[in-house]
């Protein structure tokens, strides 16, 4: 549990980048990112909710990382996402930006835990 969740850091980090940074590439070019967008933004978003639950069982399976901030930056992860669902509304004005932002605060906070081993 410990080498995936050790493993899976990297698939969660590396697609909410890029699925961040096409957001961000797309609103600067002031063009709709379309439906593919929308799917790879589930997609990142999902693979970071994957990387916290593994995170939570190899917490309760025992191993403990040496700072405690690598447990923060994972509850900081799930709060984001959570009031990113609470103001979807307003996120969907301009879904390129805002969830281009959003994909890489949270690939942010992704080193930040990984650098808090």
């Amino acid at each position: 549990m410990r080498a995936l969740h050790g493993n899976w850091f990297f698939v969660a980090v590396i697609t909410t980048g890029l699925v961040g940074s096409w957001g961000l590439i797309a609103a600067i070019a002031k063009k709709d990112p379309g439906r593919w967008f929308k799917v790879a933004t589930w997609i990142a978003i999902g693979a970071m909710l994957v990387q916290v639950a593994l995170g939570f069982l190899t917490y309760n399976a025992g191993f403990r990382p040496q700072d405690d901030f690598h447990l923060f930056y994972g509850f900081v992860i799930l709060f984001t996402f959570a009031f990113a669902y609470v103001y979807r509304a307003q996120l969907a004005k301009r879904p390129a930006l805002a969830y281009g932002l959003l994909m890489l605060f949270v690939m942010g906070l992704g080193l930040r835990a990984w650098a808090n081993v």
